[in-house]
């Protein structure tokens, strides 16, 4: 079994953002810079998580996070954190804004073409001597609060991850913060973590603990995630919701698998990556279906659904039900996109760990499926 850890100390519950300044305080922050975006600055979000240092939350701001992304808005940030001398990062926002905040505090460490840092790099640098990380997701969906990497749009068209498992110093989850998440995003963002929660239980790495952990999360994300796209201030949801991404995240040393390595080939080019897993998730799972056996039990079981039910269908029907769009169509991706998007699919790492060897040809079948 691999070596697993689980390496950020996690405040978690309502109410939890006012840790924010002793957290602060006790990693020696005095000029942090905030990294967050517009949209959850004009929503009040940041304003109320970060309550506890209201004064100095003020001065010190980077919210140009775009809606993913990108090497550009990373060399912005580090050259803000720069010219601002500040000691430590703090990002509160979706996944993309965590990412970017995990990767600016790679850059400040040891300044580089963000690129040799990549896990895609034949040869990634050495991570040296980043500022302290402290992270408060506003949504429940990529966990990247205790995620493995931080996944970027590089300058060369590739998306993928820079492996930084151990630079978030303390992650602040407080559901209280995703009460106004629209529904659309609601549901985007938790069929992420959903797809987090199937695809590290199915990857063939073998892990019981963070099984356990991957089918909890699922149950959680299932049960709770209607409630909480209907009734944003269903606290109870908000809860679930976020514990679920979390323990979906947790489980990434499992490995992901061909939803995400498709949906990191179509983020690329700017889709948003929760709701391509959503709809690349029921397309994937019946190519799966036949090599992943009694998993499928272990699904249906976290979802409270009959063994042996057809799952494509069922997340399919999640996925009206939420209001997702029907299709890849929908987002306007052209099928004449497919080769390029099958080629990059196969040399992403989720590729590696997908439970069925999956070729050019079969990349190509599951797109024209999710179309």
């Amino acid at each position: 079994m691999p070596v697993f850890t689980f390496n950020v100390r996690v405040h978690f519950g309502h109410g939890e953002r006012a840790v924010l300044a002793s957290e602060l305080a006790g990693l020696g922050m005095n000029r942090p810079l905030f990294v967050t975006d517009r949209g959850v600055r004009a929503a009040g979000v940041f304003d109320l998580a970060t309550e506890s240092v209201s004064k100095v939350a003020a001065e010190q701001v980077f919210d140009e996070t775009p809606p993913n992304p990108t090497e550009r808005a990373v060399e912005a940030g580090y050259a803000r954190y720069a010219a601002l001398g500040c000691d430590g990062v703090v990002g509160i926002g979706g996944g993309a804004t965590l990412d970017l905040a995990k990767a600016i505090a790679v850059m400040c460490g040891d300044p580089a073409p963000l690129w040799e840092y990549c896990n895609r790099n034949p040869r990634p640098r050495p991570i040296v001597n980043p500022p302290p990380v402290v992270l408060m997701p506003t949504t429940a969906g990529s966990g990247s609060e205790v995620g493995r990497s931080a996944v970027i749009i590089f300058d060369n068209g590739i998306k993928a991850g820079v492996g930084c498992p151990t630079i978030v110093r303390a992650a602040i989850c407080d559901p209280e913060l995703t009460l106004t998440l629209p529904p659309a995003m609601t549901a985007a963002t938790g069929m992420d973590a959903l797809s987090h929660c199937v695809e590290t239980y199915c990857s063939p790495s073998f892990n019981p603990p963070l099984d356990a952990i991957a089918l909890d999360g699922l149950r959680r994300l299932h049960a709770h995630i209607e409630r909480a796209t209907r009734d944003g201030t269903d606290r109870e949801a908000r809860w679930s919701m976020m514990m679920g991404a979390l323990e979906g995240a947790l489980c990434f040393g499992k490995g992901l698998g061909a939803v995400h390595s498709i949906s990191h080939a179509l983020g690329a080019l700017g889709h948003h990556h929760g709701t391509l897993n959503a709809l690349m998730l029921p397309a994937v799972l019946e190519f799966n279906a036949p090599v992943i056996g009694e998993r499928l039990d272990g699904l249906c079981d976290a979802m409270g659904l009959r063994r042996g039910s057809d799952l494509q269908a069922a997340f399919a029907d999640l996925n009206q039900r939420l209001g997702l769009p029907r299709g890849l169509r929908a987002l306007g991706v052209s099928p004449e996109q497919f080769e390029g998007i099958a080629r990059a699919a196969l040399a992403d790492n989720a590729h590696k760990t997908n439970p069925r060897a999956v070729s050019h040809e079969e990349y190509l079948t599951l797109l024209h499926a999710a179309w």
